[in-house]
């Protein structure tokens, strides 16, 4: 059926003049690279139930498919880009390019086991029984330990296995790690860490390359804002050289005086994660009416 649904696709749409991206037609790595796109300015009209959705803003078409699907479709060429798990990138064996990491859908692959179970190590493992969806990484991690343990694969519901004496352990995708407590179990070993990334198909022509450099080009202009936060604040000129080393800015900060003498404005562009550590050096150096505003799109 996949490579029915596949050479279908294909017959309808190769012959467009688009980008075609694969995503997945449902959950949380859907939802999130759907908001990246309508931020983005390629925004699809994905309706109740749509196969494929095209963009009135820029030449793409979304084709919505099973995550697990996207990799082959790109392989093939029926997609020219997908955005997927990582994860799920290792899992099909494909060797596709990651053309970006996008920073969204985080999450690790571990190994979990009873939580009565006194864990000595990688050894408990051996001649046990894993139940995975994903036995390709699996197989891989123990064969590089050398551990020699019985894979059963199963889809969905993996947590329930050592209850239901199906398995000693199991390996599957880890957020939050409630889902392994509410099941009696506790996380052992990360295998992998993984995010979306957009993979790009083998048989990209030179349209298509140049499509996707601009689509690059506005998903990193989202990203780098969401990162970002653009500062004003009231400081002493002699303190202006102190604190510009700390907010340096994408090029350099703007300062403009104030109407009171020795006092001057300056604007920058501060990263997320040392927002709150520079907001207290800079206060220490006498920084008053300090104003932080969210930044919608950052081109550098």
């Amino acid at each position: 059926m996949l490579v029915q649904d596949r050479n279908s696709i294909s017959l309808h749409y190769f012959n467009m003049n688009k980008l075609r991206i694969a995503i997945q037609k449902s959950g949380r790595l859907s939802d999130e690279t759907l908001k990246l796109m309508s931020e983005a300015g390629v925004a699809v009209n994905t309706g109740q139930g749509k196969l494929v959705a095209s963009c009135s803003s820029f030449p793409l078409e979304a084709l919505f498919l099973r995550d697990d699907d996207i990799p082959a479709y790109v392989n093939d060429g029926v997609a020219d880009i997908g955005i997927v798990g990582e994860n799920g990138v290792k899992e099909s064996g494909l060797n596709l390019r990651i053309a970006e990491k996008l920073g969204f859908s985080s999450c690790r692959l571990s190994l979990a086991v009873p939580k009565n179970i006194d864990y000595p190590g990688l050894s408990y493992f051996n001649g046990k029984r894993i139940a995975t969806s994903y036995p390709v990484i699996l197989k891989e991690f123990l064969t590089k330990h050398k551990i020699t343990a019985e894979i059963h694969s199963i889809s969905g519901s993996v947590e329930i296995a050592p209850g239901i004496g199906l398995a000693e352990g199991i390996f599957d995708i880890v957020s939050s790690g409630s889902t392994l407590i509410s099941n009696g179990l506790k996380e052992v070993e990360t295998v992998m860490r993984s995010e979306a990334v957009l993979v790009v198909s083998p048989a990209l022509d030179n349209i298509r390359i140049a499509l996707l450099d601009k689509l690059l080009f506005r998903f990193r202009a989202v990203q780098k804002a969401q990162n970002s936060k653009y500062i004003l604040l009231n400081a002493p000129d002699d303190k202006l050289k102190d604190i510009i080393a700390l907010i340096p800015g994408m090029k350099s900060p703007t300062i403009m005086p104030l109407a009171i003498k020795g006092w001057s404005s300056l604007h920058s562009v501060v990263n997320e994660n040392d927002f709150w550590e520079v907001i207290d050096r800079i206060k220490e150096l006498g920084a008053q009416g300090i104003l932080v505003i969210p930044i919608e799109k950052m081109i550098v």
